[in-house]
């Protein structure tokens, strides 16, 4: 299959708008775990470091030592990944226990994970 060089050209103006625009994305690279500050590093090579202000980490738990090692504990006796949503799939008896565990500290009558 070819690609037309009419096809190309125009996508190529289109990319140009955008940046002229102002609106393209440029991919961010981050080069640190995740929290408050993490370190970015750019296409060009250049390093940063600079203030996270675009992720759910709210609470800065994804670097936790505790979590980390509840992850590895995880990864060992289930594997990898849930192949798909719990609809799909079912539910694991690590969600149940996590559900579990956070209707007791919530002090709530259940509790429902949902990926975000």
């Amino acid at each position: 299959m070819t690609i037309k060089p009419d096809f190309i050209d125009h996508l190529r103006l289109e990319l140009q708008g955008i940046r002229d625009a102002g609106m393209y994305k440029a991919e961010r690279i981050i080069a640190s775990p995740q929290g408050a500050h993490i370190r970015t590093l750019a296409t060009d090579g250049t390093r940063r470091e600079v203030l996270n202000l675009c992720a759910n980490n709210y609470l800065g738990l994804s670097s936790h030592p505790d979590v980390i090692a509840a992850a590895h504990e995880a990864l060992r006796t289930h594997g990898y990944g849930l192949s798909s949503v719990r609809f799909i799939c079912g539910t694991q008896d690590l969600h149940k226990t996590l559900e579990a565990r956070l209707s007791r500290f919530l002090g709530t009558e259940d509790t429902i994970l949902y990926a975000a």
